[in-house]
């Protein structure tokens, strides 16, 4: 048996790969390089004099972040422009008291809202779908109540401007009239003062009594008798005029969780056009027969026959004024008449 040494294959390709990996270098690469000498680059800066470098003015307010009485970047904050918002732009809105409802329950009443206003007919005269504009959501008591101070005492129209600083150094005027303002703040502080009595006719007045406990809102687009009615029916029934869906039409209606948490909601009062009304308010402007436009038809139809009487009546004075004077005048012609011919026959 020939003699063995002990090399590994692998060790020996390996510094044959090395070998040619060297020797295929090119000749730039295998010149040695000269020390490297380290040279520190130089720019050319152009320094501006201190008169035309641009400083913002220390008083200066961006314009989207005004001054406000409160943090405006609050949760609370938050909420409170959104309430102001849905007070101001939202023109039907009931108010419901709720008890401890968890989250499948007001998904159930949910569903069945959905359900029951997807049945109005849609008249030719709207143009925009409700029924997908209506929504029940749950509000913070004291923080509707706050929203409810701004709208009914804080009038933005006015607020007196103040004098902003620009960037340029500049003043302009500025009317900060927002609902976080320290005017809003002020107009509220000076409304609800301790020793001030409120009006008995205010808004706030006559809601301030409902604002009690946890609270919900259903919110309308527009006044619609019949959404409001068809909403009435399911989350406050009071046959006849308002009963509550049939088992037949409707099972899941009658579902255990979606009864249990209507039995925890109650209506306690409404909000139409800036006005405030009771339950039995709110049951009549859903019990309007044919809408705003039956409504509507129905004043037209009371000025008309209105009108006409009027119209009569004054017809009829006139007549009998014109009779009157027509008799007299004939009564005065024959007196005239009467002595001439009897002048006449004496002669």
């Amino acid at each position: 048996m020939p003699f063995r040494t002990r090399c590994s294959a692998v060790c020996g390709l390996g510094s044959a790969i090395n070998v040619s990996r060297t020797t295929a270098r090119p000749a730039a690469l295998r010149i040695p390089s000269a020390p490297r000498v380290s040279a520190t680059r130089q720019y050319a800066t152009a320094v501006a004099p201190a008169s035309q470098s641009l400083r913002v003015p220390d008083d200066y307010i961006p314009p989207t972040q005004p001054p406000t009485a409160r943090p405006s970047d609050t949760r609370k904050s938050q909420l409170l422009r959104s309430y102001t918002s849905l007070l101001r732009l939202t023109p039907l809105m009931l108010i419901f008291q709720h008890n401890n409802l968890t989250a499948v329950e007001w998904a159930a009443i949910r569903r069945e809202l959905r359900a029951a206003l997807a049945d109005v007919p849609q008249t030719g005269t709207q143009e925009v779908d409700i029924a997908s504009k209506i929504h029940i959501e749950v509000i913070r008591t004291r923080m509707f109540d706050m929203a409810l101070k701004i709208v009914e005492y804080f009038d933005p129209s006015k607020v007196a401007p103040t004098l902003a600083t620009t960037l340029t150094g500049g003043k302009v005027k500025t009317v900060y009239n927002h609902d976080l303002s320290e005017a809003a703040y002020e107009a509220v502080r000076a409304a609800t003062k301790a020793n001030k009595v409120q009006p008995d006719s205010s808004v706030y007045s006559e809601l301030a009594p409902l604002m009690v406990g946890p609270l919900a809102v259903l919110t309308f687009p527009v006044v619609s008798p019949q959404h409001l009615a068809a909403a009435l029916k399911v989350l406050s029934p009071s046959p006849p005029t308002f009963p509550a869906p049939t088992r037949r039409k409707r099972p899941s209606y009658y579902d255990m969780t979606a009864q249990s948490g209507l039995q925890k909601l109650l209506l306690v009062g409404g909000r139409v056009e800036g006005k405030v009304f009771d339950i039995d308010g709110v049951k009549w402007v859903g019990g309007i027969e044919s809408g705003l436009e039956g409504l509507r038809a129905q004043l037209v139809h009371m000025l008309q026959s209105a009108g006409l009487g009027l119209t009569t009546t004054l017809e009829g004075a006139g007549k009998s004024l014109w009779l009157t004077m027509e008799s007299r005048r004939s009564v005065l012609e024959e007196a005239e008449k009467g002595p001439q011919e009897g002048e006449k026959t004496g002669s």
